[in-house]
C-alpha cells in the first residue's frame, strides 16, 4: 500500500531514518531507505506525522505534501469536467438531431435509429473510460501486482480485434520474445495492448501494417506498436498521451481521445515509461518500457 500511494509518504524510526519510502517520495524528494529525514522537512507545513508502535519500536508515518499540490488539483479536476462536459456535448448533439429527424415524414426511421444506437455506444464508452482513468488516479486499481508474460495477451488482443481491423482496412502482426514478463496485472497488460492496437486501427488508415511486438532490453521489457500508416505531425507526438487530445486529422474520428492517457497512466504507475516516435506520412510508433527485477 505504501509503494502505491500516490502520496510522498516515509516511514521513520526513533532516530529519524527512513524505514521506507513511497514511489512518489523517493521520485520526488530522492529519499532511500536508510537516509536521515531533514528536520526541517519535518517542521515545515508540509509535514504530517502519524507517531504508533510496532513491536514495541516507536516509528512515525510522515505524509509529506508537495507546495501547491490542492490548488494544482482543483485546477487539473476542473479543467477534466470542462474537457469530459465538451466531449459529451458533441454526441449528445448528434443524438438529439438523428431524433428530430425520425420524427418527420418520409425519413428512413430504422437507419436514423441504428446511427442513434452507435452515438448511444460512443456515450456509454466515453463514460466507462472516463470513470476506469479516475479509478486509476485514485489508486483504486491495482496496476502491479505479479508479474505477467506479455506475447500471448498480444495474440488475445490482436485476435479479438481481428474483425475490427479488416473494417478498418489495417492489418494486425504480432511478434516477440515468448519469456518476456512485464510486472503488471494482467487486466492492466491487455488495457494497456488493447488501447494501443485500437489506436492503430482507427488512426493508420486502409492498407496499413501494425506490429504488436515485446522484447527484452538493457533490463526492461519493452512493448511496442508500430505502424507505416498515415502517421502525425512531430509537433503532435508529445501531446498524444494527453486526455481527449487528438491530431487535427483524427479530430472526427470515434475514439474517446483517453486511450493513449490510459496506457500512460497504468505504464507510468507500474514503473515504466512510455513514449511516440513517428511523423506526418511516416507512421508510428509508441514504445511501453517495463523494468524487470533483478
Amino acid at each position: 500500500m505504501l509503494e502505491e500511494s500516490r502520496e510522498a509518504v516515509v516511514v521513520l524510526d526513533a532516530n529519524d531514518v527512513v524505514v521506507t519510502a513511497s514511489r512518489r517520495a523517493r521520485q520526488s524528494l530522492g529519499v532511500r531507505e536508510g537516509d536521515e529525514l531533514s528536520p526541517d522537512l519535518l517542521q515545515s507545513e508540509r509535514a504530517l506525522i502519524v507517531p504508533y508502535d510496532v513491536d514495541g519500536r516507536r516509528e512515525r508515518l510522515v505524509y509529506l505534501s508537495e507546495t501547491g499540490d490542492l490548488a494544482a488539483y482543483e485546477e487539473l479536476r476542473s479543467g477534466f469536467t470542462a474537457a469530459v462536459s465538451h466531449e459529451l456535448r458533441t454526441p449528445l448533439a448528434r443524438l438529439l438531431s438523428l431524433l428530430e429527424l425520425a420524427s418527420l415524414p418520409g425519413e428512413n426511421v430504422p437507419e436514423l435509429l441504428e446511427q442513434s444506437r452507435r452515438e448511444i455506444d460512443q456515450i456509454v464508452e466515453l463514460i466507462d473510460e472516463v470513470l476506469f482513468l479516475a479509478e486509476l488516479e485514485s489508486g483504486t486499481r491495482v496496476v502491479s501486482l505479479g508479474a505477467e508474460q506479455v506475447l500471448p495477451v498480444l495474440h488475445e488482443v490482436a485476435a479479438e480485434l481481428g474483425e475490427q481491423a479488416a473494417r478498418a482496412g489495417v492489418s494486425l502482426l504480432v511478434e516477440g520474445d515468448e519469456d518476456a514478463s512485464a510486472e503488471v496485472r494482467p487486466r492492466m497488460l491487455r488495457v494497456v495492448a488493447r488501447n494501443l492496437a485500437e489506436n492503430a486501427i482507427r488512426y493508420a488508415g486502409p492498407g496499413a501494417n501494425a506490429v504488436l511486438s515485446v522484447r527484452r532490453s538493457n533490463g526492461e521489457v519493452v512493448l511496442r506498436v508500430v505502424d507505416d500508416g498515415a502517421g502525425v505531425d512531430q509537433a503532435d507526438l508529445a501531446r498524444l498521451f494527453e486526455r481527449f487530445y487528438r491530431a487535427d486529422r483524427s479530430r472526427g474520428s470515434r475514439g474517446t481521445g483517453l486511450g493513449l492517457a490510459i496506457v500512460k497512466h497504468v505504464v507510468t504507475s507500474a514503473g515504466g515509461t512510455v513514449e511516440a516516435r513517428g511523423g506526418r506520412g511516416a507512421g508510428l510508433e509508441i514504445s511501453c518500457s517495463f523494468p524487470t527485477r533483478a
